[in-house]
């Protein structure tokens, strides 16, 4: 699935990025159908941390939350790993700037969804070079979920990067939540990428609602 810039942005609209280490112990499957059913518009399987799922386990819990996207249309994005994207048939896939060589993955993908992380202007335009589709800037705010996260960016970041010239589709990520997704938005991003927000809440399916309802308000 590659989609036009215009159907991109629109899908990174409400992005959730999410593994098992994410869900507090709850099941990811069932996290993700609630997710969806509070309106989530894209979803990244992100299975790091600690007591991540390895080898056949990881690929075995793709498998079945990538045919769950596909039954609700939702584009479904690994993380960093090409070999999993090509075995789940992905519709894209994310690498950050430690990960698989941008380059080489909009090689080996010319077909899918290519997302870049991006910190800075000039990161981002190495990742447009490169080939990305869309990038994902952060951290917005300061951010558990990622231990190696670099230095808070804020929604200035994507202010800068908007008027260094960058045009291509941004999703603002890094603890963003219902508080500070609005000013993520009036920043430049077309979307917010949520991970806790969602799978760490009482309810997932009432936390996507939320920000889905601010995320309309302001697009």
């Amino acid at each position: 699935m590659k989609l036009h810039t215009d159907q991109l942005r629109e899908a990174l609209q409400l992005y959730l990025v999410m593994g098992s280490p994410n869900c507090a112990g709850a099941d990811p499957v069932e996290v993700l159908k609630a997710a969806i059913d509070g309106g989530i518009t894209m979803f990244q399987y992100r299975e790091k941390g600690a007591g991540a799922l390895t080898g056949a386990a990881s690929l075995a819990l793709g498998a079945q939350l990538r045919e769950l996207c596909a039954r609700h249309a939702i584009p479904f994005i690994v993380n960093d790993d090409v070999g999993m994207a090509e075995a789940l048939e992905a519709d894209g896939i994310h690498v950050g700037q430690e990960d698989t060589a941008a380059e080489e993955v909009r090689r080996r993908f010319p077909g899918k969804i290519v997302g870049i992380s991006a910190h800075n202007l000039a990161e981002a335009q190495s990742a447009l070079a490169a080939g990305a589709d869309y990038l994902g800037v952060g951290p917005m705010y300061a951010t558990r979920t990622k231990l190696d996260a670099r230095e808070v960016q804020g929604p200035e970041g994507l202010v800068r990067m908007r008027e260094g010239g960058i045009r291509l589709p941004l999703v603002g990520i890094g603890g963003i939540d219902a508080a500070g997704a609005a000013a993520v938005l009036r920043g430049g991003a077309d979307g917010i990428a949520v991970v806790s927000a969602i799978t760490q809440a009482r309810s997932p399916r009432e936390a996507a609602a939320e920000l889905r309802e601010i995320v309309n308000m302001i697009k």
